[in-house]
């Protein structure tokens, strides 16, 4: 083609001239197979990777961080003997905020977050009702996988309930009302004989104490003094089961103003403070409003497929977070938009599971 005839305007559109980048600005590049057959390989080459693995990169060394600031010894005058309350006693340099919704306890995520729970991981859990009973239901009864397809309506005649892709028949929930309804009344008469007040956290860790099984998160978070708040524990099955014990044996009170004062005040007495959510709704707001009076966490990772277009708090940007003192404005937060299942035993695996067992052999060999 003769050049000559080269439409100008649209050449210069085309072939326009490039500013220079950075000359430290990280280059794409993926995980090359023929170096041979690494996860480890694989996960550290998400950081170049562009994308949501990017963002999965960027939230296992966020992730890290707080490891590292966890690590550092309490200073003498941070050891926090005069708290009283042991569940919320300062334990470490950096006080882990672990958030998640009810679907991971219901699926397989439930086993990672155990794991994080029975190795002392995290300091302080906020859930769903349904973050709670699907726990304990599992050590009743299991879960079973289903399909996404299987139609409601014959669901629905064969009494078995539709998680997604997960199936759990009704009676599950009725061995749970069998167990736990015995709990509550014992939990009322300590109410009426000692003047027990009952807050979330509290039946959390009785219910927890009285599972006594190893599989189950609350069992662990009973044992190493964990709290697990839930300020709507009544939306659930547990919800479900307190209102028919209201009508048997009334009276049971559960305070949700304690709670949320135990809750802030491990946030303001942190030394520094570590969140990572995984999901939405009442449990992503109510550990970043906790961390709100310490004027902000010092780390954060979320981990959600919610959008931020229509202003809702479980879409919404870690950097919306700073503009209300939630999240530090020097901080380096992550979202990773992907599907938690997917992506949250990764995270876990490249950070708590790696320094779990790197801890540990290197303890066995000294």
């Amino acid at each position: 083609m003769d050049q000559s005839k080269e439409p100008t305007v649209a050449k210069e559109a085309v072939l326009q001239e490039s500013s220079k980048l950075p000359e430290n600005t990280p280059q794409i590049r993926g995980y090359d197979w023929n170096e041979g057959y690494s996860y480890e390989k694989l996960f550290s080459s998400y950081a170049h990777s562009g994308f949501q693995a990017t963002n999965l990169g960027k939230a296992i060394e966020e992730v890290n961080k707080m490891i590292a600031a966890r690590r550092v010894p309490l200073a003498e005058d941070k050891l926090d003997q005069y708290e009283e309350d042991e569940f919320i006693k300062r334990k470490n340099s950096c006080t882990i905020f672990l958030g998640y919704t009810s679907n991971m306890v219901s699926a397989g995520v439930r086993e990672t977050i155990r794991f994080l729970v029975q190795h002392r991981m995290v300091d302080c859990i906020v859930t769903t009702a349904g973050g709670v009973e699907e726990d304990l239901i599992k050590c009743l009864a299991p879960t079973y996988l289903g399909s996404f397809e299987l139609a409601g309506r014959e669901l629905r005649e064969r009494g078995i309930n539709r998680i997604g892709n997960l199936l759990v028949p009704n009676e599950n929930y009725c061995k749970f009302e069998n167990w736990v309804i015995p709990i509550l009344d014992e939990m009322l008469a300590e109410q009426k004989s000692n003047g027990t007040l009952w807050t979330p956290s509290k039946v959390i860790a009785r219910l927890g104490e009285k599972i006594n099984d190893e599989t189950s998160i609350y069992y662990w978070a009973a044992k190493h003094r964990i709290p697990v708040f839930s300020p709507a524990l009544t939306d659930g099955s547990l919800g479900d089961m307190m209102y028919f014990h209201s009508f048997r044996n009334p009276g049971l009170v559960v305070d949700i103003v304690s709670d949320l004062r135990r809750l802030n005040t491990m946030a303001v007495k942190a030394v520094q403070s570590g969140i990572i959510i995984v999901g939405g709704g009442v449990i992503k707001h109510h550990i970043c409003n906790a961390n709100l009076m310490r004027n902000g966490a010092d780390f954060s990772v979320f981990v959600n497929t919610a959008s931020e277009y229509d202003g809702s708090d479980s879409g919404a940007r870690p950097d919306e977070a700073v503009s209300w003192g939630k999240i530090k404005k020097d901080a380096t937060p992550v979202k990773v938009y992907a599907e938690a299942s997917l992506v949250f035993p990764i995270l876990v695996g490249e950070t708590f599971v790696k320094d779990h067992y790197l801890e540990n052999k290197t303890n066995a060999s000294t």
